[in-house]
């Protein structure tokens, strides 16, 4: 059918048969053998000329309309081939990718409206947002986790900060030091992730001393305000001061230490075709909105 049209459009056999790459005494048996399918005329040949007859006029109209159905349909085939739907079980600890969040999520739903985003917020008590208990696909968090076999892309690096009750002898101070807050009482997430833990206790840095946990939270909120009422002091990250302002709070930077990593994580192997369009649309939407990052990543002032 599609030598026909190219021959109907040419009305000449050595112009028609290069285009089609066949030689002219095979497109011209194909077309009489076109013609005796369809039981009538379609062409007047003579030795110098080529034309369409009125059947073949009809012909050539009802042949395009066709082939144009058909490549729709082809097109409509390769695409729902190339569709992915179900659901994407998402976790994210609180506070999720900050001002990435929202951007994130509407791409993601505007890109995949057959993918239904299943959304869990976790607390402190579990910092994995599920993929410690398989009840997330995948995850927005903050590493590091004790989680085995996770796989992650990070988003941003969050500055920490050390919040202060107001009238705690450090907060007058411009900056502070791992040294100058290791003895200090803190308030620390409730949860069983020793490396999470570790790392807001600033374990790696207190050369075998032991912190001072004096209480125990389910999430930021509960942290500073025991931190305003004078109980205790947090390491946490210059996002707090944005999100979650009590009045009262001192916050300074704390300096030489590396930030809070944010990122995107999965349990290996468990990388269905959901997850992977999800990290790919959160590491493009990473590097698109790049002046939302480094706000987050700039320096504490």
């Amino acid at each position: 059918m599609r030598n026909f049209v190219v021959v109907a459009e040419e009305l000449n056999l050595s112009r028609a048969a290069p285009r089609l790459f066949v030689t002219q005494q095979a497109l011209s048996k194909q077309l009489r053998d076109l013609e005796e399918a369809v039981g009538v005329r379609l062409f007047d040949r003579s030795t110098r000329s080529m034309a369409l007859t009125p059947a073949g006029e009809e012909f050539l109209a009802s042949v395009r309309e066709a082939l144009a159905a058909l490549d729709a349909g082809v097109a409509a085939a390769r695409s729902a081939s190339q569709r992915v739907s179900g659901t994407v079980r998402l976790g994210f600890l609180m506070g999720g990718a900050l001002e990435l969040t929202t951007p994130i999520l509407a791409e993601f739903s505007a890109r995949y409206p057959d993918i239904r985003l299943e959304l869990r917020e976790t607390g402190l008590d579990d910092p994995s947002a599920g993929l410690a208990d398989a009840t997330s696909d995948v995850a927005i968090v903050r590493l590091p986790l004790a989680v085995p076999d996770l796989d992650s892309v990070p988003l941003f690096v969050e500055p920490l900060i050390v919040a202060l009750p107001p009238r705690h002898r450090l907060a007058g101070r411009t900056s502070l030091t791992a040294e100058d807050v290791i003895d200090e009482p803190l308030a620390i997430g409730r949860t069983t992730d020793a490396v999470w833990r570790r790392f807001w206790t600033l374990d790696d840095h207190r050369g075998g001393r032991p912190p001072r946990v004096v209480r125990e939270t389910t999430s930021p909120t509960e942290e500073l305000q025991l931190v305003a009422a004078g109980l205790a002091c947090t390491i946490t990250v210059v996002g707090a001061r944005r999100h979650t302002p009590l009045a009262g709070v001192r916050y300074v930077p704390l300096t030489g230490l590396p930030g809070s990593t944010v990122a995107v994580a999965w349990r290996r192997g468990h990388r269905s075709p959901g997850v992977e369009r999800f990290v790919a649309v959160a590491q493009q939407v990473r590097d698109r909105e790049s002046a939302i990052v480094r706000a987050i990543e700039a320096p504490p002032v």
